[in-house]
């Protein structure tokens, strides 16, 4: 009996197949004008700046990035759109806020208008490739694949995975995917509700993924718990598959570390165990599920989520040794951030929570520029979507109107070191309807001013500011609104004053 065509096969194969296939017909059709430059986005999910050594956190945590940064553009006060996947995301991929997207809830996606106006749609003359690990990610990509000349499904580099159900319900993945994990899957915090065909299910995947054990002895990486991957393979099949696409290309790949679980090699398990490092302590936020003093049990989270960071270093420096060998980095531009960082404070781990201190929305940027020899660092605050405006200036392409992002220097001159810029996160609200549950971060100049609205924890009042001095006290230890009571106000009339002008097409 023939055997299946296994994961590993594609591994081996995917790179040359369909690309090798469709470029010819990709040539003759668009036109394609090989003397351009390449572009490749590389994000590693939840990938906090305030963890990354090359920004001066005290663990060692990304080497071989400080490294590969002696030949790269660094910025280094660069904010995401939002402080999760689907807004981030989509900030990135279409050059605008949350407001302006729509793209608010888990799972969401972007309102009509962009789904023709985003970084796939503008690079209409390059062969197009998009992969993300990341199931919320895939839903923007999915809506957008239209623009792309080959959307990898996620479950083909994955070791386990839930394609029976995408394969199904494409329509309503979200949701079966929802039914399907109460139906078949066995948690610690609960039970299956199909006992039989859980069980089944759950030998199936060890079956699959019993041999790696060894090598992460915190749990093989994997998402929601049970869909296995290794980045090892992302990393192999991105280094085989860009040295074939036809040029030029524009590739995005959003791959899932070091998002939890932070399950990190065998290579770095427990290396930064006992090393001393003791972060600042902070006030428990009226958003943290803990009121108690979770400290310890943070700082556990925290020395994971680290060593799980070694781990993405290492891969990322032999895609660029792989890369760099193989000649593609000579012609291409490399763009390596994140939709969003980490929190590990004030009781609250991890990303989903209405807070927006500056550990979940600041996270790194590093462009390598093809030819690129010396190290530039740039201060001026910079913007998730100003990604897609530049990419355009580099490349010599015609700019757009619609997005809100300016050009990054050093490509432009004049723009203010310290522009104005919202973050927004609006996790409750539906697309269609006026922003009434949101905080929005307003920095201006050297202050940061975050505004609560509409939430339960908020009480009578509905609403609450805090105001930080972001240049002097980076790591928000000091709440200013009381004894800057005129710098909060001007703040906020100026966010509402905002804020009424992107809701009013909504009434």
């Amino acid at each position: 009996m023939k055997e299946p065509f296994s994961r590993r096969d594609f591994l081996k194969l995917a790179g040359a197949l369909p690309v090798s296939f469709a470029a010819p017909l990709f040539k003759n059709s668009f036109g394609v004008q090989e003397n351009r430059q390449n572009i490749i986005i590389i994000i590693f999910d939840a990938l906090s700046a305030y963890n990354v050594s090359l920004y001066g956190y005290q663990r060692e945590t990304m080497p071989n990035l400080e490294k590969l940064a002696e030949r790269a553009i660094v910025y280094h006060n660069h904010y995401a759109g939002g402080n999760f996947t689907t807004p981030g995301t989509a900030s990135l991929l279409t050059g605008t806020l949350p407001w302006t997207h729509r793209a608010f809830d888990l799972y969401g996606i972007v309102d009509d208008p962009f789904v023709g106006k985003n970084i796939f749609s503008v690079f209409q003359n390059y062969y197009r490739l998009a992969y993300t690990h990341n199931p919320v990610a895939n839903s923007l990509l999915k809506q957008l694949s239209v623009h792309l000349n080959e959307h990898i499904p996620l479950g083909n580099l994955l070791l386990t995975n839930d394609d029976i159900v995408t394969d199904l319900f494409r329509q309503d993945e979200s949701t079966a995917t929802v039914s399907w994990t109460r139906a078949m899957k066995n948690k610690d915090e609960g039970y299956a509700y199909s006992l039989f065909f859980s069980h089944i299910l759950r030998a199936l995947r060890e079956q699959n993924i019993s041999s790696l054990r060894s090598q992460f002895p915190g749990g093989i990486p994997s998402i929601a718990g049970d869909n296995y991957f290794l980045l090892e393979d992302a990393i192999d099949w991105l280094g085989d598959t860009l040295q074939s696409l036809p040029q030029p290309f524009l590739g995005y790949f959003h791959l899932m570390p070091p998002h939890g679980p932070y399950n990190t090699h065998k290579m770095f398990f427990n290396h930064f165990e006992k090393d001393g490092y003791r972060p600042p302590y902070k006030p428990i936020s009226q958003f943290s599920r803990d009121q108690k003093n979770p400290f310890e049990r943070l700082m556990r989270k925290r020395t994971n989520y680290d060593e799980f960071i070694l781990y993405v270093d290492r891969e990322f420096g032999r895609l660029m040794e792989r890369i760099e060998q193989n000649g593609t980095l000579e012609n291409t531009w490399v763009v390596l951030t994140t939709d969003h960082g980490e929190l590990f404070e004030r009781g609250i781990a991890g990303h989903l929570t209405p807070a927006l201190y500056e550990p979940v929305i600041r996270i790194p940027l590093l462009i390598f520029e093809p030819g690129r020899k010396t190290r530039a660092d740039i201060f001026s605050r910079t913007n998730a979507v100003d990604i897609l405006p530049t990419l355009l200036h580099v490349t010599d392409q015609e700019g757009v109107d619609w997005s809100e992002g300016f050009i990054l220097p050093p490509f432009s001159s004049g723009q203010e070191t310290n522009r104005d810029m919202y973050i927004v996160q609006s996790r409750k609200n539906r697309m269609d309807s006026p922003i009434t549950v949101a905080t929005i971060a307003f920095l201006k100049e050297e202050y940061k001013l975050t505004y609560y609205v509409g939430y339960p924890e908020l009480g009578e009042n509905d609403e609450r500011i805090e105001l930080y001095n972001i240049k002097n006290d980076p790591e928000e230890l000091n709440e200013l609104s009381i004894n800057k009571r005129e710098t909060a106000a001007d703040l906020l009339y100026e966010l509402k004053r905002q804020l009424v002008k992107v809701n009013e097409p909504y009434y």
